[in-house]
């Protein structure tokens, strides 16, 4: 009688050491590497394209913002023109005062809003995943191209 004991199992051969491991399921290990580098390349891209284009529309309603403020003040300008004038001619109080003040202060705002908005547009331009570009090529330089 030859075989195993009644309720084992027989021998298995141990598995193949690494070294020994076939073509084809080195091939595909590979190509599962490369699929998961390159989806968290799109992924890095994505990030920080999302982050850039962020930082240009906050840049752009600040900026509208700014606007706003703008043709206020040059609303109250033409008020403050107009009372000025009424003054010079000597009729009635000086009240236009009060609106060339308030101008100010408008084009004031307006002036830290519009600053604000460049830094914002100026931090996101130009919309290039920058850090996405710089990986690719530390990749394909370390996988033997040249990096160009």
């Amino acid at each position: 009688m030859t075989g195993t004991p009644v309720g084992s199992t027989p021998p298995q051969s141990p598995p193949p050491p690494q070294g020994d491991r076939k073509v084809g399921e080195l091939i595909v290990d590979v190509t599962e590497r490369v699929s998961i580098l390159v989806r968290e390349e799109i992924a890095l891209a994505k990030a920080e394209l999302t982050e850039k284009v962020t930082d240009i529309g906050r840049g752009a309603i600040v900026g509208i913002a700014a606007g706003v403020f703008v043709l206020m003040a040059l609303a109250m300008i033409m008020h403050a023109v107009a009372w000025g004038i009424n003054d010079i001619l000597g009729v009635q109080t000086a009240v236009w005062a009060g609106f060339l003040i308030e101008a100010v202060l408008l084009l004031i705002i307006a002036a830290i809003a519009g600053f604000v908005a460049y830094k914002s547009v100026k931090k996101g331009t130009p919309p290039m995943p920058e850090m996405a570009i710089e990986e690719v090529k530390e990749t394909k330089s370390t996988l033997g191209g040249d990096g160009k």
